[in-house]
This record gives structure tokens, sequence and C-alpha cells, in this order.
């Protein structure tokens, strides 16, 4: 080994040679968890060659939740992997305490990893409800959160309700991948939208890998927004027409006597007057047509994508026009599988022969099930994309090529 002299001759050690995770300060990162999916944290921490840190969450008799940071936090960089599940409101409890306790710890910096964020698909305003994913930002926000890693939002529109950072990442090339290398002559394939909604990102697909694309366009049952609740209450006809009258006059004023225009308007554009039914105009109501396809599958491979599974419902009334049109094959492939309720029983009752789904809810007990759903682990994003931010590096090498449709 060769020693090196400085100019006031003391001997100095040679450089070593550091690697990324040397470079990332290990000791400063600490990863923590909840209650939704410890199987994820671990697999996490073990890419990034951390041990999981010292946190234990637990609810006491009457069901307030206790949360207990056994590791000092003091100046570090705190991760808080949690994701949404079938238990969402403890879910959303328990990251808000770790987040608040960590705040009041005296971390540095506390940055929430929320594969799946629940209550993402409450994020437009219904009748007289409200955009529960806004309030959820305010929390998170005020709870310490500093930064928020998510997969997948179910409107990328749902960043704007943050006022802290927010990494959307996508799982598409992973699904992507899997078409091309687990399907069986998928270029016999066609990249199906179950409804016109997913139009978008069944197009992504199909464009990536040169594919053709079908739509299903209709309705199987009555939209939430036509069912009538007793809220709709019409204003009175004859308050209108002794008020207002048939109809609206808008009178331009009239041209000065002494005034000579050079041109003379008409009495047709001296007063203009429009008739209007009485009263407050009707929205038409939608008539959507029963479910069709729009596009060809017969014999070939139907393969429908989408964000989330969780009422399964759609998809397998899809599947069924699918086979009925002749489809060999259909696979379902999306980023969240939440499998509510009697999901697993359906799909295996249904013609859907493969669910495909990535690790960022726990589904095990619905793969005990229905042996059709398999998993697809993105635990590898996730911690490449906590050690670029940890590292302060670029997240831009992350969403190469993505688009606004992805």
């Amino acid at each position: 080994m060769l020693l090196q002299r400085n100019k006031l001759g003391s001997v100095r050690p040679p450089k070593r040679c550091r690697s990324d995770m040397d470079n990332t300060s290990t000791s400063d990162i600490v990863i923590i968890n909840g209650n939704s999916h410890p199987d994820l944290a671990n697999m996490v921490a073990e890419r990034m060659g951390l041990k999981n840190g010292g946190c234990s969450v637990f609810h006491k008799s009457n069901r307030e939740t206790i949360v207990e940071i056994s590791d000092s936090v003091r100046g570090k960089d705190i991760y808080i992997i949690q994701t949404g599940t079938k238990d969402a409101n403890n879910n959303i409890m328990e990251l808000l305490i770790m987040a608040y306790a960590c705040k009041t710890s005296s971390a540095r910096s506390i940055v929430g990893v929320i594969p799946y964020l629940p209550y993402s698909k409450q994020c437009k305003m219904r009748k007289r409800g409200c955009i529960v994913s806004k309030l959820l930002a305010k929390m998170m926000c005020t709870s310490g959160l500093t930064h928020i890693i998510t997969m997948d939002l179910h409107q990328k529109e749902i960043q704007g309700f943050f006022d802290i950072p927010v990494d959307n990442l996508r799982a598409s090339p992973f699904l992507l991948q899997y078409i091309q290398e687990s399907i069986p002559d998928y270029r016999n394939s066609v990249i199906v939208a179950r409804n016109p909604g997913v139009a978008k990102k069944a197009n992504s697909y199909a464009e990536r890998l040169r594919l053709g694309l079908a739509v299903i366009h209709g309705e199987q049952k009555e939209a939430e927004s036509d069912e009538v609740d007793g809220r709709y209450s019409p204003p009175p006809t004859s308050a209108y027409s002794n008020l207002l009258g048939n109809s609206v006059e808008m009178c331009l004023p009239a041209t000065p006597r002494n005034s000579t225009p050079q041109h003379a308007p008409s009495s047709s554009s001296r007063t203009r007057t429009t008739s209007v039914s009485v009263g407050v105009p009707e929205h038409p109501i939608k008539v959507k047509p029963p479910l069709t396809i729009v596009g060809d599958v017969n014999g070939r491979i139907a393969i429908m994508v989408d964000d989330l599974i969780d009422d399964v419902q759609a998809f397998v009334a899809a599947a069924e026009m699918l086979k009925d049109n002749g489809a060999c094959k259909i696979y379902v492939l999306a980023t969240h599988g939440l499998l509510s309720s009697d999901a697993p029983r359906l799909l295996d009752e249904s013609p859907i022969d493969e669910i495909v789904v990535t690790n960022t809810i726990p589904h095990e007990i619905q793969k005990l099930q229905c042996h059709k759903i398999k998993t697809i682990d993105i635990s590898i994003l996730i911690a490449e994309a906590i050690r670029r931010i940890h590292n302060k590096e670029s997240m831009s090498y992350l969403f190469r090529n993505v688009t606004l449709e992805d």
C-alpha cells in the first residue's frame, strides 16, 4: 500500500473507493413500518442492506393506536412504509401517529412510502359529499410528513392536493415485462380497456407493445349519478312564469337624435329577443347502450389493464363478453390488487385465465382462495426511489418515457 504525504510531511491514508450505498450514509436512514404490509417493508430494507427500525404499532383494548419507537431518530431520515388495505382507517391512523411521533422526536425528514394511497378513488366531488383525498392530504402534511412516495395514483391530479413533494412511481414497466416474458404468443394479443375511462392507459400499453386496442363501451347497471335519491327539488314553474314571463329581452341603447351614424342600425339589430322555455332548462339524462366491444378480439388473447382491482364484478362481466366474442384467453393486469369481499371466488369461477397484480397491497389470503392470482414484486423500485431521495439524486431515471397517459 502506497502512503501519500501532504505538504507538512504527515502521512494520510489513501482514498477508498466507496459504493453507492456507502455514499448513502446508511446510518442516517431509518426504515419503519406499521401493520399494513410488514413483508414489503422487510423486502425493501433487505434490498438496501438495512435492518428494519425498531417500531411497534399495536391497539389497546379500546381500539386506540399506540406507537413505540425504540431506536433514536434524532437528526435522521425516516422512511415510513405503510400502504392502504381493506382496513384503511387503521392504516391511516397508524401512519399519522408514526409520522407525528418522529416529528416530535426531532427527525430530520419524514418520508411516507405509501404504495397504495387509501381513499384515492374519492378524489372528485359527488353530490353533497366531499373530496376525501384532499382531506387526507392535509392530514398527512400536518402530521409531519415532508415527502410522499406512492405508486399509480387513481388520478394523477391527486398530487396537487399535497403541500409537499409527491413522487408517483409507475408499475407499468413490470407489467409490460410480464406480458413479454410470461404470456405465450403475446404478439397475438389485444389490449382491452374495460371502460372508456381506462382507454388512455390501455392505449399506452398497446403502443409500447405494438398491439391492437379494444374498448368495452356501455353500462351494465344504472350509474350512481342517475339514481333518484330524493335530493332533486325543481323550481316551481308558476313562480318563474309570473316573475319573468315566457321571454327574455336584451335591448341595445337607442341612438341619439343629434348623431348621424354612417350606418343606421336596423330594427333587428336594435333589439335582440331570445325566447326560452319557462324556468331553468333540465339537463338531458345520459342514455348509455348495453355493453359492446369496439375492436376485434376473435381468436386473440385479451389483456385487460387497470390501476386497481377491488370490486371484480365489472371485470367478470367484461371477461364474459370477451369470451362470447371469441377471445381465446383472458388476462387481467393491475397495479393494486385489493380484491375485497368475495372477489377470489368470483375470479375463480370467471372465464379469466390469470390475474396479475403487484405486491403494493398484501393479498396472500386471496391467493390461497384463487390459484389464478399472480404477484409481481416491486420492492426494488421503492428501494431505488428511497436511495435516490436520500442521496439527493435525480428521480428522472425512474420516469423515463413516462407520458401523460401512463
